[in-house]
C-alpha cells in the first residue's frame, strides 16, 4: 500500500482483534478452530496470562481478546475473503450458524454471520464483475 509521499508505507493488516467475555475461550476454539479450521496460535507468555486466544488461516489471524464488560460488536466487524463461498456458508448452517446473504456489495458474493458471543462477521468472494475472480 503505497503511502510514498509521507515517507513510509501502510503494508498490509496484521491481525483484527475482537472482544470476548472473560472466560470464553473454549467457545472460541470451538467457533474459530473447528467450524472455521482456523490454528491457534500459541500467545505470547506475558499476553497469554491476559485470557483470550489468537487463531490463524489463510493469511488471516484473528486475536479474541478478553474483555470485562463484554458487548459483540453488532455492526463493526472484520471482512474476510473466501474461496469457496457458498461451501463456507453451508459449513456454518451445518454447524448451527444463520447465514445472512446480503447482494447489495457490486462484485462480490456476501453473506453476515455471528460468531457463538454474538459479534459479527462478513464473508465475501469476488466475482468476475470484480475482475479477481
Amino acid at each position: 500500500m503505497a503511502s510514498g509521499t509521507f515517507g513510509y508505507a501502510l503494508d498490509g493488516l496484521h491481525h483484527v482483534q475482537l472482544a470476548i467475555p472473560p472466560g470464553a475461550e473454549e467457545i472460541c476454539r470451538e467457533f474459530w478452530g473447528e467450524v472455521l479450521g482456523m490454528t491457534e496460535l500459541e500467545k505470547p507468555p506475558v499476553l497469554a496470562a491476559r485470557g483470550g486466544c489468537w487463531f490463524r488461516g489463510g493469511g488471516l489471524e484473528v486475536h479474541l481478546g478478553v474483555e470485562e464488560d463484554f458487548h459483540p460488536n453488532r455492526k463493526a466487524h472484520p471482512g474476510i475473503l473466501v474461496t469457496s463461498l457458498r461451501a463456507l456458508a453451508q459449513r456454518l448452517e451445518d454447524k448451527g450458524v444463520t447465514v445472512t446473504w446480503d447482494d447489495k456489495f457490486p462484485g462480490y458474493d456476501r453473506f453476515y454471520a455471528y460468531d457463538k458471543l454474538g459479534n459479527r462477521l462478513e464473508f465475501l468472494e469476488p466475482t468476475s464483475i470484480a475482475g479477481v475472480a
